[in-house]
């Protein structure tokens, strides 16, 4: 994305959140009593009201519930308490359910109990993240009220347009395999077969020379011109394959020994790498293996398989070395450079995976972001294994949900921008 659609976006998001500041799709931030109030609740410009315990008061025919999320050193649950014209009502005086509609449309039904300190509590925890419409039902002293409101966090609204600009993708989380992996380091090597050397037939003065290093030479090519002693006629230095000069040995006017090498010329097409195997890595890898070799230079990366793991030991460094041939398409990975590697031993099942792009963290959660139609709502997960590219996903998503992916970043900075977020 260039920085002129960057800025784009974030203008556009900027207006959207000024505009739109207490829809749904600009979500205010959450204290566990704000929303939206609608049917049966006072209008308030900023805030409901509060009751004695700090919880939403909601009010109705002279009665009222004070509704809270109560978790100090418990999981999330909902506590109430009840009161008639002002005054506090036993909790046996009524009961309570609460009704959560999740984005996406699941339900959850909380039931709240009468406690013998006067307050009713769920026996049921209220999930991360408290995003939700709430209706809330409640029989007082024969009385049936009922309040609705929006309570969301963590949420936040981008236009179809806006999100196709600025490459936010999202695609649905499902099973997967998570692979046991092994980061190694390796070396490029010409491959077996690949190397040559061009010699001098009869000792001799050079005459000329036709080729540098680096050049690229065909098989038969003329690389240079000696003049023998023995004959006084001057004859041609071969190329004796196709391929890469690598090294010149020698100089114009210098004399050449017979069978001296003039010229090294590597078939570069084809590399080894050879990988350098420690301790109990070496009992694990074995030929047939997937390999993913990177370029350290640009971070380019290339697939390949384990084709044999050499049988001597490596003296300098006493590793095992295990060996994958490495096509060179583009000509730049260059022998002797060093690369990393993975190596992967093991594939283990995972019945729900995301990207490891698709990670954010949000306060003290570590998130993933869901969209349902324009609207974008963190999602607290708990997570599994994980390699360099899936993590498994225990809790917090189900299969289908259509999770960022891409520019995920984004995303967070829009709901920060708007404090829509929620630090317990």
């Amino acid at each position: 994305m260039t920085s002129r659609i960057l800025i784009a976006l974030l203008l556009a998001l900027l207006l959207a959140g000024c505009a739109g500041a207490g829809d749904e799709g600009a979500a205010p931030s959450h204290a566990h009593d704000e929303g939206q109030p609608q049917e049966g609740e006072a209008a308030h410009a900023d805030e409901p009201r509060k009751g004695a315990h700090g919880g939403r008061l909601l009010e109705q025919a002279g009665y009222a519930l004070e509704l809270a999320i109560v978790e100090d050193g418990v999981p999330p649950t909902f506590q109430a308490w009840l009161y008639h014209d002002g005054k506090p009502l036993p909790a046996k005086a009524g009961s309570v359910e609460v009704q959560l509609t999740r984005l996406g449309g699941g339900v959850e039904i909380h039931q709240l109990r009468a406690q013998a300190d006067g307050s009713l509590l769920a026996g049921s925890v209220v999930g991360e993240p408290h995003s939700f419409d709430v209706e809330v039902r409640a029989k007082v002293q024969d009385k049936a009220l009922r309040w609705t409101y929006a309570s969301y966090e963590a949420r936040t609204e981008i236009a179809a347009a806006i999100a196709e600009q600025a490459g936010i993708r999202v695609a649905a989380a499902g099973p997967g395999s998570i692979a046991d992996e092994h980061e190694v380091q390796g070396l490029l090597t010409p491959s077996e077969g690949a190397l040559a050397q061009a010699t001098a037939r009869f000792p001799g003065p050079v005459r000329s020379l036709r080729v540098n290093v680096g050049d690229h030479v065909r098989a038969g090519q003329a690389l240079a011109t000696v003049e023998s002693n023995l004959s006084l006629t001057t004859y041609a230095v071969t190329a004796p394959i196709a391929g890469t000069v690598l090294a010149r040995n020698v100089s114009i006017g210098a004399n050449a020994g017979e069978g001296q090498v003039l010229f090294e010329i590597a078939d570069l097409s084809t590399l080894w790498v050879d990988l350098h195997i420690f301790g109990a890595d070496t009992g694990h890898i074995a030929a047939g293996a997937p390999v993913t070799v990177t370029r350290i230079s640009d971070g380019v990366v290339a697939q390949t398989v384990l084709e044999r793991v050499l049988p001597a030991t490596a003296t300098a460094s006493q590793s095992t070395v295990a060996r994958a041939l490495l096509r060179n398409a583009d000509g730049l990975w260059r022998p002797g450079s060093a690369v990393k590697a993975r190596v992967t031993v093991a594939q283990q099942p995972a019945a729900l995976v995301v990207p490891v792009s698709a990670l954010q963290t949000l306060g003290r959660w570590e998130v993933v972001f869901v969209r349902v139609g324009q609207v974008y709502e963190a999602r607290p997960v708990k997570l599994g294994a994980r390699d360099a590219g899936q993590v498994q996903v225990l809790a917090g998503l189900v299969a289908g949900d259509q999770v960022v992916v891409e520019q995920s970043y984004l995303v967070k900075a829009d709901i920060e921008k708007s404090g829509a977020t929620h630090d317990h």
